[in-house]
Parts: C-alpha cells; structure tokens; sequence
C-alpha cells in the first residue's frame, strides 16, 4: 500500500536518488538551538553539488547559505556550522531575535556512504527505530536507539545520535470532504496518510488522485498495516458498516490514536454497538468521539482542523515517552 511520504524519509530518499545519479550530497542537521528558533533539533537540509535540495532549516534564509557553500566548497569532512552567534548574522540570515542555531554539515559522496543512506532508508520504509550515530572524523553507523531515549537529538560537541521513531502512519476510513482536507492538513504535518473506501460509488467518485486510496476492507487493512503503536485510525464514513469495521480492529490494537466523527448521540450508538460485539470498557475508552479539538467547527475544513490539532497532540505525547516495542 503506497501512502504519502514523511518529512525524514523523503529527504533520505532524495539524498539516495542523488547518489544513484552520481551527484555528491551533503546532510545539513540542526544539532542545537538556544532561543527563538525557525525549526527544531533534528531538522535537516540536503543539497547536492548541482544545486538540488531537499528538507528545510529555517524560514529560508539560511538554505540560500547552505546552497552556496556547499557549491563552492562542500566540505569533505562532517563540519559544525554556527547561525545568529553575532548581531550581523541575525541582520544578515534573519534569524529570530537572540536565536541561535548550530548545523552538522555531512558530506555523502563514496560507496560507503550510499550504503549507509540506503540502510537507513529501508529502516525507515520498514518502520523500525533507529539511531545515526555519526562523529566530527566521518564515521557513521546505524544502531538500535536506547528504550528510555525522550529526546531525538543528542550532541555533546564531538558526536551526533540522532534517534528515530517510525513515523506516524494514519489510515482515514471514508472517502468525503472531510477526509480530503484531513489528508491535506495531516501531510502538511508530516504524517503519512492513506485512505481506505471499499464502497464502489464513493471510490469511483473520488476526484483527488494525489491521496492513496486503498479498495480493502477497513478491518484488513488494519490488521495488516495499521496496528502498531506509531498508526492512527480515523472513521470517517458516517456508515457504521465500514466504519465499525475498522474501528473494531482498531480498538484492539496498539494504535496510538483512533477516532469517530458523529455527534455525541452517534458517538453512544457507536460505543454500544461495539461493546455488543465484544469490547470491553478499556478498550471503548480508547475511543475519542466526537473526534477533533473541542472547537466551534462546523464544515469540512474547521473538522479536519480539530482532528488534525488532536493529532498534533497526540503524536507530541507519543514522542515524548515513546512506547517499549
């Protein structure tokens, strides 16, 4: 099932595609802020040595810099880079008022590195947790991040540990409005995002071909890509025929978050429907419906907005302490 690329992974698959083609790349990670800061630890920018680039550092001001470094002297060894020490650097990048970021700059050109950009990258297509341990001498290797690890980024001046989680795959059960502007909302928030409608009429009738649609059984597609503890479910059909097929796979996985749109009447129904087919009150709890941020929303775009502000916070809490696999 092909769904939306994620901010790390497409940065990393741009890098691979540029070393396929013979370019030179270099990796551009914020390792440390202090103060007001455009982006946080952990970010990246890659550019390559023919003027193609990938991710984002900041608001744009400090890209420009990055492109033209590495386009006249790339470095051939890992490198720290320090933006908005002085006052000109703040006049001259833009920087944010007393902000301060501080980049490893890496280069990627041989053998070794491909295997190293090509590794991570069926580790992160894989969704397994991983770490990047890389020091200022070059040497870059992959391992398993530390269980009790709360932070992605770790860098002590001499060596960066980079650590990643799977990233935050939903499955948006329903093709409509709602679920178009979800998916919109969501991937601009850096989630991967899939949609799910076994229906014939609204699959036929989905016009908007840049968001995956799955024909599966929402219950299938559950079981087999969506139940571990960094997927999302969101029922969003308004038919308790598809709806509570997923929502009842759901329920019983390990989903970090699953979701119901209806209003507090449909929300009751659909809790007693599903604790008649074997859900027990742990499980129900699980449940958020109504789904979304308890705003004034009424159309289409106002709901995905809360649900997307739910998600939001939900992944922040998922990151924070993240779960024993």
């Amino acid at each position: 099932m092909k769904s939306m690329s994620t901010a790390h992974a497409a940065v990393i698959r741009d890098v691979l595609a540029w070393l396929d083609r013979g370019e030179r790349a270099w990796l551009c990670t914020i390792v440390d802020t202090w103060g007001s800061s455009p982006r946080p630890r952990g970010s990246w920018l890659a550019v390559s040595d023919t003027g193609n680039w990938s991710g984002s550092v900041s608001g744009g001001c400090l890209e420009e810099d990055l492109l033209r470094r590495t386009a006249s002297s790339g470095p051939s060894q890992p490198v720290l880079v320090d933006y908005g020490i002085t006052d000109g650097d703040r006049d001259q990048f833009r920087l944010p008022c007393g902000g301060h970021l501080r980049l490893l700059v890496e280069p990627l050109h041989d053998a070794r590195a491909r295997m190293h950009v090509s590794d991570l990258l069926r580790r992160l297509d894989d969704r397994t947790p991983v770490a990047r341990r890389v020091n200022l001498q070059g040497d870059a290797s992959l391992e398993v991040p530390a269980s009790d690890t709360r932070s992605s980024v770790a860098f002590d001046g001499r060596q960066l540990i980079h650590s990643f989680q799977p990233e935050c795959r939903l499955l948006l059960i329903g093709a409509g409005d709602v679920a178009r502007h979800v998916a919109e909302f969501a991937t601009a928030a850096d989630f991967s995002v899939s949609l799910c409608e076994p229906r014939e009429a609204f699959a036929r009738g989905w016009g908007h071909r840049h968001i995956p649609l799955d024909r599966r059984l929402p219950d299938d597609l559950v079981n087999q890509s969506f139940h571990d503890a960094w997927c999302g479910v969101l029922a969003l059909a308004h038919d308790p025929r598809v709806d509570d097929m997923g929502l009842l796979a759901a329920l019983q996985s390990r989903a970090f978050y699953i979701g119901a749109m209806g209003s507090r009447r449909t929300s009751d129904a659909r809790r007693e429907r599903l604790a008649s087919l074997g859900l027990d009150d742990a499980e129900l709890s699980r449940l958020k419906a109504p789904i979304g941020a308890n705003i004034p929303s009424k159309t289409p775009a106002e709901i995905a907005i809360a649900i997307v502000a739910e998600l939001i916070t939900e992944r922040h809490h998922l990151r924070a302490a993240p779960p024993s696999l």
